[in-house]
């Protein structure tokens, strides 16, 4: 049977985005449907409403075996609509973010190579969308820890870990501090860590793991590192500027029976219509999403074409120390991957 795969363009940058992974969809004849689901605020600002998402996309994101979303812009102003991403994690119980920190072959970060993962809770936390304001100059934030979220993503993290045959996982707190919330979450992971007798784990304070994030990173290497909402949002944020260029960095979004897979990184609109912006981060999320959908092989041939393309230096962007436009480098890669497919 066909896979169903929702497809979000996004803002700013995301259609062209969007136009470089078809293209690799394309050059490997990938077996899937792709629907066209329209959200983000570009669309908001024509359409308005309460939401960046209307019921016509909610509708194709159920019928839908996965989704694959570009980058999208979140208004920041007052009584905005929750952002897309939010929305659709929290309506479908998408609770882990994962999103691989890596080193490509060839090219060596600003810190040296690394290679660990960051799982994220993206349901609750200072994310729950729980505020008030008191007054005109006083307002307050909830953040919500639930038991049951935090065993769920802490799971995920440790199963992240067995997969890999990895040993420890690092969970991130400020526990010092925010007792009752981190207590929770850590008493969760300790739940769980009672299953995977082969896997340690280890709580940083988030302070802490900000600074030795960029004194050492090496030291996480073949970790898992797991933590809340926000504090999540952050570290791994901060840990993509250890890869050559955040346009590298994918990610996941993971619950029981669906994902969305996305660039990790935003949406740009100060290049939008440039087709300046590296494409590497929607590609991988889609060759990811192509493996959760089981189209495994597929997936690889994906991922090894790119690091090629990458390693060779040739046909990459302005970030990566060439001059390829978005499409030059998806293209490229497409070739890449046409030529591995032939060979098998």
């Amino acid at each position: 049977m066909v896979k169903r795969v929702a497809l979000i363009k996004g803002d700013g940058i995301g259609p062209e985005l969007t136009e470089a992974v078809m293209t690799v969809f394309e050059a490997i004849r990938a077996d899937l449907e792709f629907i066209p689901c329209e959200a983000g605020y570009e669309w908001w600002q024509v359409h308005g409403g309460d939401s960046l998402i209307p019921k016509e996309s909610w509708d194709k994101l159920s019928q839908s075996d996965a989704c694959l979303k570009a980058p999208m812009t979140t208004p920041s102003f007052s009584g905005a609509p929750r952002s897309v991403v939010v929305s659709i994690r929290q309506r479908f119980d998408l609770y882990a973010n994962i999103r691989p920190i890596k080193s490509f072959k060839g090219l060596t970060g600003p810190l040296g190579d690394v290679d660990f993962i960051c799982v994220r809770e993206t349901t609750e936390g200072l994310y729950s969308g729980i505020e008030h304001r008191l007054g005109d100059d006083v307002a307050i934030a909830i953040r919500k820890i639930t038991s049951k979220q935090s065993e769920k993503v802490a799971k995920k993290a440790f199963e992240v870990a067995k997969e890999k045959g990895w040993s420890k996982v690092i969970v991130v707190t400020k526990r010092n501090i925010m007792r009752e919330c981190d207590g929770i979450f850590v008493d969760a992971v300790n739940v769980v860590s009672k299953f995977y007798p082969n896997i340690v784990y280890e709580e940083y304070y988030i302070d802490n793991i900000a600074q030795q994030l960029v004194k050492n990173p090496q030291r996480f290497n073949k970790s898992v590192i797991l933590g809340t909402n926000l504090f999540m949002d952050i570290i791994s944020e901060e840990a993509s500027g250890l890869v050559a260029s955040i346009g590298c960095i994918y990610s996941g979004n993971f619950g029981d029976s669906y994902a969305l897979f996305e660039p990790a990184h935003g949406s740009a609109p100060k290049y939008k219509g440039m087709y300046k912006v590296n494409p590497t981060a929607m590609i991988l999320s889609g060759a990811w999403m192509l493996k959760y959908l089981g189209e495994g092989k597929l997936a690889d041939i994906i991922f090894n074409s790119t690091e090629e393309v990458i390693a060779e230096r040739k046909y990459v962007t302005y970030d990566l120390g060439g001059n390829a436009s978005t499409l030059d480098m998806a293209k490229a890669i497409a070739e890449r991957a046409k030529k591995l497919l032939s060979n098998m």
